[in-house]
């Protein structure tokens, strides 16, 4: 098995049928804190492997140096499933744009920020649910065929997500699209609040891979279920598992996957 990839637990169900225990492959997802001359630049999201690649790449995308003023990338592992910390000098001639990001940085401490410190950051805790999900599978299946029906510009352009708030029933009460999956699922969020609408009494879906972002959003919302139709991370699966969140993956018109243990113990039909 690759490093960037691990195998999870779930079980999977035709919607009207008891669900099978199994396992799936899901990639790594695990924050890297980029160093530049000791100073903390960014904390980006990425899976584990050929990371001397990635952090070149991202230092030549920011325009902060050229290939050749480049030296060597440093990998250091924070802690098992944690991070890493990847550390790269550039000619000092080069740091005026590193200097003054981390000069707009807020809550630096007398030492300032350490590349660790930016790695814990990124997974900090999130509160735990406190409702259950009791939401049946074919409910679930209604509100993906009406969420699919509902994408008017996916439908117009072919390229963009869809998020969706569903009630207990599966009926749609908010939808929003955008080009970034991220914006979808903040759009449906805001547009709860601002109609007074409860999470907590229905579910939310996704029409997108599921990453930690998508899982943290939810939790926040105090949503219990969030239903995405691809895979997950493993760090999303953790932190839902940690927070208590049912996440359903996967979910197409015949089957979908149960990731964390709320789910597989109280969805109707499991």
């Amino acid at each position: 098995m690759s490093e960037g990839v691990v195998t999870i637990p779930v079980r999977t169900t035709a919607y009207a049928a008891a669900a099978t225990p199994g396992a799936r492959a899901v990639p790594v997802e695990a924050p890297v804190g980029i160093e530049i001359n000791g100073l903390a630049y960014a904390v980006m999201m990425a899976t584990p492997c050929d990371l001397e690649d990635f952090v070149t790449g991202f230092v030549l995308a920011e325009g902060l140096a050229t290939a050749a003023e480049l030296g060597p990338v440093q990998l250091h592992p924070v802690a098992e499933g944690a991070g890493t910390v990847a550390r790269i000098t550039l000619p000092a001639e080069r740091l005026g744009p590193v200097m003054a990001r981390a000069r707009l940085r807020t809550g630096d401490s007398s030492c300032g920020i350490c590349g660790i410190d930016s790695v814990e950051a990124a997974l900090r805790p999130l509160p735990r649910l406190a409702s259950c999900c009791m939401i049946a599978p074919a409910a679930i299946r209604a509100a993906l065929h009406a969420m699919r029906a509902g994408q008017v510009l996916g439908q117009a352009t072919a390229a963009t997500h869809a998020a969706a708030f569903a009630r207990a029933d599966g009926t749609i009460a908010v939808l929003r699209e955008d080009v970034g999956r991220h914006n979808a699922l903040d759009k449906v969020i805001g547009a709860l609040a601002r109609a007074g609408i409860d999470p907590a009494g229905g579910f939310l879906l996704v029409t997108a891979r599921c990453s930690y972002e998508l899982v943290e959003k939810t939790v926040r919302a105090g949503c219990p279920l969030l239903v995405a139709i691809s895979a997950p991370t493993d760090l999303a699966v953790r932190r839902a598992a940690a927070a208590g969140l049912a996440l359903a993956v996967v979910a197409r018109d015949d089957t979908m996957t149960w990731a964390t243990a709320p789910a597989m113990e109280t969805v109707h039909g499991l």
